[in-house]
């Protein structure tokens, strides 16, 4: 696998990683992998079907089967399943909650790691979600981490959701990032959490183009170093 052409964001929910995830990708000639679009897809299937979030054999049967495809959109990536656009069905917060669920699952983590693989198989791509510089590209050149109070994040989720013209209460978002911070920190597969050697940043008080900038710097001299960091 070409992991030194392969650049890894991880964060939790509202730290900034899709949209930042797109213009590096973008400013790079890469291509953008939305990991969290994926496990949302897989939740999203499984409500719709009925099936619980924790039955390993039932997700494994849909998993089976699944057709996903990701492809480019002006905003999020569009997410077809099944030949339909569910890509503003999955970008709410309850989804989020939903994903995470699914996520804890072996049988949807395994099958899911295994096609992120194959999608970055040939390099030139920045992978974003919670565990793509732990666990699915470990071997990638460059990872960071982004993370933000959780206050800006519920703040920045909502305006998101507002500018789409739904609705959000950031009292109830805030609540649900919160938990879904703890479910992901505490679970034993995979948990969220920075890769030992990504660049850590605190965008809580930066622009989106101060956070890019950085981290093209950063990409430009562990590139330059041959792969070390500093």
């Amino acid at each position: 696998m070409a992991e030194n052409d392969i650049i890894t964001i991880d964060g939790p929910s509202g730290s900034g990683k899709s949209t930042i995830s797109r213009l590096v990708a973008a400013r790079l000639g890469y291509t953008f992998l939305d990991t969290g679009a994926m496990y949302r897809a897989v939740g999203y299937k499984a409500k719709k079907l009925g099936l619980s979030l924790e039955d390993g054999e039932a997700l494994a049967q849909l998993l089976a089967d699944i057709d996903l495809v990701l492809a480019p959109g002006d905003g999020d990536t569009r997410v077809i399943l099944d030949q339909e656009d569910i890509s503003l069905a999955i970008r709410t917060a309850e989804m989020g909650l939903v994903a995470s669920k699914v996520s804890a699952q072996p049988v949807v983590r395994r099958k899911l790691t295994e096609m992120q693989r194959r999608l970055g198989s040939r390099g030139g791509v920045v992978a974003e979600g919670r565990d793509t510089g732990t666990v699915v590209f470990p071997g990638a050149r460059h990872k960071f981490f982004l993370d933000a109070a959780p206050a800006e994040r519920a703040r920045r989720r909502c305006l998101q959701l507002r500018e789409k013209g739904q609705q959000a209460d950031e009292k109830e978002i805030l609540a649900q990032i919160i938990k879904r911070d703890k479910d992901d920190s505490d679970r034993t597969l995979a948990p969220l959490k920075a890769a030992a050697d990504a660049l850590i940043i605190d965008t809580s008080a930066l622009s989106i183009d101060d956070v890019v900038a950085l981290m093209l710097r950063h990409i430009a001299k562990t590139g330059e170093n041959g792969g070390k960091r500093s």
